[in-house]
């Protein structure tokens, strides 16, 4: 959509176009760290964030359509560069440890949206959005919430031991 960023306001329906193609990608990610997930639980985890993250999906969109602007969906290299890594690491991991190695993954995503949305908020305050910024503020919420249940996921099983029975 944009050969060159000349404005702010170019600059920021980019990075929210980004953000789409963020959440987009991270429901195909959230589907495949269900898939392989060994523990009920987790893949409920995993369940339950895709149902948040569809909805993270409608909010950016209609952000777009206050912002009177055309949804874009530009390129995301940082958010294709977690899932291939988090695919590549899977493969190399058995069974019985993946959920370690999947809770990583899920870690590492939910700070980079964090960020995301952070600045995203801070840029619709800034040009006076103030139904996108409210919009996007319910998104970062929501994504700082499911850190909060990855990251108390994560220790839980290094102390119970990240293995399964096989």
């Amino acid at each position: 959509m944009f050969d060159k960023l000349t404005t702010a306001e170019e600059i920021y329906s980019f990075k929210l176009g980004a953000a789409l193609t963020m959440e987009r990608t991270t429901l195909e990610m959230l589907a495949e760290l269900e898939e392989h997930a060994q523990r009920e639980d987790l893949k409920r985890l995993f369940r339950e964030h895709a149902m948040e993250t569809r909805q993270h999906v409608a909010n950016i969109e209609r952000s777009f359509e206050l912002l009177g602007e055309e949804v874009d969906d530009s390129p995301c290299p940082a958010i294709q560069g977690l899932q291939k890594e988090g695919q590549a690491t899977v493969k190399k991991t058995d069974d019985r440890v993946v959920d370690a190695v999947l809770l990583s993954s899920a870690n590492e995503t939910e700070r980079h949206e964090i960020a995301v949305y952070e600045t995203l908020v801070l840029n619709a305050e800034a040009r006076g959005a103030a139904g996108v910024a409210d919009l996007l503020r319910q998104n970062l919420a929501q994504e700082q919430a499911a850190l909060e249940k990855v990251q108390a996921f994560a220790q839980r099983i290094a102390h119970e031991g990240v293995a399964v029975s096989a």
